[in-house]
């Protein structure tokens, strides 16, 4: 029997012989209880809260697990990952997953996995509604009234949305869905996405450029959907910021660091940028009060991916990958294949 071969078969018989131990799951942050994930993994393992944004407390408290559900409040770097000699799995229980050192887990035969498709319909929404909202300034009228005026023309300059460009930077799941919520007011759409295959647009009935300045050139309207990587990190800049049509608006619901903050500023200063919408931004909580006091930018908490129904199914479908990997099942949303090495899971 060839050696390869052999060496597959000793991996999937030593999943198997783990699959009548009762495992332990770590989830590392955010969550203060766990009836979604007991429900589901209840019966082959137990399960610790330990509610840290501190990786060293997943060596200290966690080293023992089998299985860590991580959530958007801690980083794990090789620091900590090189210290769980147990570890199978690192679930993502959101989309992103550029807090966790993908690399050094994969060195080390840990498949790490998202859940990239629980909050499609929520972000979605919420960036069309910012877009909505800083275009027919919501907010400031809101704000107006609350304070006893009553004055139409301080939604002058206003546009009409039918028929103005909107560029959207990533067309995955959720960038296709705005798309398709943004046709439906009768908006021209045009995408980049340099990952997405030939004939999306097609699918989506859209426009699609191949080069991002080419896409901010035409863009009234601009909404970022892509993930943060090296390649993504102040997408808008300076440079790129100065592309878009004067007066441009800008949303975000990605991550925070695709835009570069004081870039951003110095644009709706110099009147480059009319308005912002943003649900992240570079650090979080928000600590810059030139972005919190600025009168041009409507701000959400990192909270576009809620809805009751989204919020439960991130949890149970991370509890659900999790359960893949302790029963020897094979992992459905892996994102560090390419980096795995003797893999710890069956993938």
């Amino acid at each position: 029997m060839p050696l390869a071969v052999c060496s597959s078969m000793a991996k999937l018989q030593e999943i198997a012989s783990t699959m009548s131990q009762r495992h332990h799951v770590v989830v590392t942050d955010y969550l203060a209880e766990a009836g979604p994930e007991t429900e589901i993994l209840g019966e082959i393992a137990d399960i610790t809260l330990l509610k840290t944004h501190d990786e060293m407390d997943v060596v200290r408290r966690g080293a023992t697990a089998d299985i860590l559900l991580v959530y958007h409040d801690i980083k794990l770097t090789e620091r900590s990952i090189s210290q769980l000699p147990r570890c199978r799995g690192i679930i993502r229980c959101g989309v992103g997953y550029d807090n966790v050192d993908t690399q050094a887990a994969g060195q080390r035969g840990i498949v790490v996995c998202n859940v990239p498709d629980y909050g499609t319909e929520e972000v979605a929404d919420h960036a069309l509604m910012m877009l909505i909202a800083i275009a027919r300034r919501f907010v400031q009228a809101d704000k107006a009234i609350r304070t006893g005026a009553w004055d139409p023309s301080l939604v002058f300059g206003t546009p009409r949305l039918r028929g103005r460009t909107l560029g959207v930077i990533g067309s995955g799941r959720i960038g296709s869905a705005l798309v398709l919520r943004a046709k439906v007011l009768g908006m021209r759409v045009v995408i980049y996405d340099p990952y997405q295959p030939d004939g999306l647009e097609k699918a989506l009935g859209v426009e699609r450029v191949h080069r991002l300045d080419e896409l901010l050139k035409q863009s009234e309207f601009v909404s970022l959907h892509c993930p943060l990587t090296p390649e993504t990190k102040h997408i808008l800049n300076p440079r790129t910021l100065s592309l878009l049509p004067k007066g441009a608006y800008v949303v975000n619901t990605a991550r925070g660091p695709c835009i570069d903050g004081d870039a951003l500023l110095a644009a709706l200063e110099s009147g480059q940028v009319a308005y912002a919408g943003l649900d992240v931004v570079e650090s979080e909580p928000l600590a810059d009060d030139r972005i919190r006091q600025h009168p041009r930018i409507v701000l959400t908490p990192h909270s576009a991916f809620y809805s009751v129904e989204g919020y439960n199914e991130m949890r149970s479908k991370g509890a659900l990958e999790a359960h893949r990997i302790l029963t020897g099942e094979r992992v459905r949303n892996l994102v560090n294949r390419d980096k795995l090495k003797d893999a710890r899971a069956a993938i």
